[in-house]
């Protein structure tokens, strides 16, 4: 395979447009790009067991760890691995940091060929769609025709259901979970919260705070700590803080982290500035903002999957307000209008959004279910 498995933080890399660029849907070409990208498993002789897991927004390709950077667990633990739902001793699998990310992929913290500098603004705005056609180049370059399945969570879920629409003769099962097929106007408006946070921060200078010599760790730290409450559920909230004090036995009535769920919240800002970029957040919030797959296909979602011969598995979660069940069932019901194999589940939890992270074994169950199905008609080996 064309890469290169050096010791960097980005694992696996390969060169991609050097002979055809990538044509964006802001009209840009780009190329040529790197791509980075992790495998697990093993690729079988006629490459029928290739499962891509796509990341969600502030996700990498390393699903399992320990991480390059942080040092800790991959994102996906609790689904990936031997003997696990997506069994690496059966399927070969790839994950690849998307467009625009910071852990390999270009993005606007890499350098521009036409400067040597930092692209910083400079570097085009990118879809949903783009990130899913790098990956389609990623896999020509590993010499991969098809997939067995597309799969992930949140944005993950998103790709997948580009992938289907897209490259349909390319996808023989798709899992998008906890998802929607257009980013709503609740959830715009969050992203919007996090971007001025960070453009608001002075060290951003303009996007060039790399040339500066500085980070804006503080409104990037601001918009994570308003993000990630999103990811959570009331109930998940009260269950793990309530309202119980840090370190004290009493109010301190002033500004310091009282209570445990605002320390919390400051640790997750903090640790995730050691390992992102403010400018990628800046441009995957954009590129799940401009998610809208029904206006890609005359405003009719159904379209988008017409003659599709894709199976597909729609997963939510009963406490996710994020992508809520509601806005999961509009695609189950745009693929039953074009007689798609669908199946749907709704996962009784109160994990919130970030449940498709964690260990929630009815949703194990189903997809495994799913997968050993697929798996049949695929001709794999049984699991």
């Amino acid at each position: 395979m064309p890469s290169v498995p050096g010791n960097s933080p980005s694992g696996h890399t390969v060169k991609l447009g050097q002979t055809r660029s990538l044509t964006l849907d802001c009209g840009a070409e780009l190329g040529p790009f790197t791509v980075a990208y992790q495998t697990y498993g093993a690729l079988n002789a006629d490459k029928t067991n290739v499962i891509l897991a796509c990341h969600a927004l502030t996700g990498d390709q390393f699903l399992l760890g320990p991480h390059p950077v942080t040092g800790r667990p991959g994102w996906w633990k609790t689904m990936v691995g031997p003997g696990k739902t997506l069994d690496t001793e059966r399927f070969f699998i790839i994950c690849a940091n998307v467009l625009g990310g910071c852990m390999g992929t270009v993005g606007p913290k890499e350098k521009d060929p036409a400067t040597g500098r930092p692209y910083g603004l400079d570097f085009p705005v990118i879809t949903i769609k783009d990130m899913v056609a790098s990956q389609a180049m990623l896999l020509d370059s590993l010499g991969i025709d098809d997939l067995f399945c597309v799969i992930g969570g949140s944005i993950g879920g998103m790709q997948a259901l580009q992938w289907a629409a897209s490259y349909p003769e390319r996808v023989f099962a798709a899992v998008p979970i906890a998802c929607a097929a257009r980013h709503s106007a609740q959830n715009i408006a969050l992203h919007e919260v996090g971007r001025q946070a960070i453009m608001a921060d002075p060290d951003w200078r303009g996007g060039g705070y790399l040339a500066h010599g500085t980070r804006p760790v503080r409104g990037l730290s601001v918009a994570r700590m308003a993000a990630h409450i999103t990811y959570l559920s009331e109930q998940a909230l009260h269950r793990k803080f309530g309202r119980a004090l840090q370190d004290r036995s009493t109010v301190s009535y002033g500004f310091d982290a009282d209570f445990q769920v605002e320390s919390y919240l400051r640790h997750q800002g903090k640790s995730f500035v050691e390992r992102f970029d403010a400018n990628s957040y800046l441009y995957i919030t954009r590129a799940t903002d401009y998610f809208d797959l029904a206006k890609e296909h005359a405003g009719v979602l159904a379209n988008a999957f017409a003659g599709s011969k894709t199976r597909f598995c729609v997963i939510s979660f009963t406490s996710d307000w994020l992508y809520p069940t509601s806005e999961n069932r509009e695609i189950v019901r745009a693929l039953n209008g074009v007689a798609a194999n669908v199946s749907f589940v709704e996962i009784n939890s109160d994990k919130g959004h970030d449940a498709f992270l964690l260990d929630e074994p009815d949703m194990f169950e189903t997809l495994g279910g799913f997968l050993n199905g697929a798996a049949r008609h695929r001709g794999l080996e049984p699991a």
